[in-house]
């Protein structure tokens, strides 16, 4: 007889995971109609779905049916701990059938007189990204059946909310991405500006950025970074260094040190986080400029008469993980009236399957002393082309307007 009410139970798991209807819910209501089905279909009290938050720590109650104050309460379990958070370090199933303060760390589930839990991870790609348990107020046994079972819906949840997660990063992503780079660039007398940004379609939006702002006295600030990584995490990582620059840079006149400051600020407060940046601070009334970089490739400077060059300034190394909140150095770089620099990210000039130096070579062969729009269109149209990028680009031109 309990062979027959496995099968039974398996039949009925297996029908409600491939419900053709549920392919067409949001995450928030498949997530409701599941769980109160597999509540019915294994006779349990509680159903609760615990998602890893970003950074892969802990687990967040975001679904239950049956004890629905685990959501409400923001119910939050570290990874390794308590019985949720061994189901998620363990990666495989596991059953408690004595609930208390020395087995979960969570008090509702003693409070509610729940006596035993199962629990699955829900793994996708060979990562696990939640777990999914049920319980029971009264004492009972689950078999392997019943684990095989709930292991279904747990692959079928796991499809979902990976599929969730990944369109809600990207959309939340592009925002952000669009909210900091500059709607406008400045207009500044005797510079003309361009830029262009391109996400890659393998890494999606991520942590390149360009950014130009006035600064006290006359003075012009302009930005090229690049922080390791892609997606949401990146751009909020992002964001957050561009914000600190901005604040450095109205405080020290230095480029090397403004990021001196940034790498301190990295190190300390974005853990395992890496960023090449140029900051550059222009002297609109003169004719040169300082820049400092750190770990990131130099600009292009394209002087009428001459051929174009990679300007020859000390390179320090990225920001972040303590490399050298000290020391930096910065460079003095003539820019007479015409000529044009072209600061770049590193999606511009890698490509799979093709030589760097051949394509900084090209990237050279391109710039040319011309109108920032038109010379951004011409290092897109060379670099770029007719094939999709497959790292984020992020290209500024600033040129200093020939004298009237």
């Amino acid at each position: 007889m309990v062979g027959d009410r496995d099968t039974e139970i398996r039949r009925q798991v297996l029908d409600a995971v491939t419900d053709n209807a549920l392919t067409e819910l949001e995450l928030e209501k498949l997530l409701d109609v599941l769980l109160r089905r597999v509540r019915d279909l294994f006779g349990v009290d509680t159903v609760t779905v615990l998602l890893l938050d970003d950074a892969r720590e802990r687990l967040v109650a975001t679904a239950a049916a049956g004890l629905e104050e685990e959501v409400y309460q923001g119910v939050r379990v570290p990874v390794g701990s308590g019985f949720a958070g061994r189901v998620a370090a363990r990666r495989e199933p596991l059953v408690i059938e004595q609930v208390g303060p020395s087995t979960v760390v969570n008090p509702l589930l003693w409070e509610r007189g729940l006596q035993v839990l199962l629990g699955v991870p829900m793994v996708v790609g060979g990562q696990v990204i939640g777990v999914l348990h049920i319980g029971s107020t009264v004492p009972r046994r689950f078999t392997d059946s019943d684990i095989g079972s709930l292991q279904l819906v747990a692959d079928r949840l796991a499809l979902a909310a990976n599929a969730y997660r990944s369109r809600s990063e990207r959309a939340a992503a592009t925002m952000l991405q669009a909210s900091l780079l500059p709607a406008h660039l400045p207009t500044v007398p005797g510079w003309e500006l361009a830029a262009r940004y391109v996400s890659g379609t393998d890494s999606g939006v991520g942590g390149d950025w360009y950014d130009v702002f006035p600064l006290p006295d006359g003075r012009l600030g302009v930005v090229i970074g690049d922080v390791v990584g892609s997606g949401l995490a990146a751009a909020v990582v992002m964001g957050r260094l561009r914000s600190a620059l901005r604040a450095y840079a109205l405080e020290l006149d230095d480029p090397a040190e403004v990021l001196g400051r940034l790498d301190r600020k990295a190190s300390h407060f974005e853990h395992n986080t890496m960023a090449t940046v140029g900051y550059a601070m222009i002297d609109t009334d003169l004719q040169h400029l300082r820049l400092a970089l750190a770990g990131h490739l130099p600009p292009v400077l394209a002087v009428p008469g001459r051929p174009a060059v990679y300007v020859d300034v000390p390179v320090g190394p990225p920001v972040g993980q303590w490399l050298a909140i000290e020391g930096r150095r910065s460079g003095r770089i003539e820019v007479p009236p015409g000529a044009l620099v072209a600061l770049f990210t590193d999606g511009l000039v890698e490509r799979r399957g093709e030589d760097l130096d051949e394509r900084l070579d090209r990237l050279l062969a391109t710039v040319a002393p011309e109108p920032p729009e038109v010379a951004c269109a011409r290092i897109m149209s060379a670099m770029v082309g007719t094939r999709a990028a497959t790292d984020d680009i992020a290209l500024l031109a600033a040129r200093h307007q020939p004298e009237n």
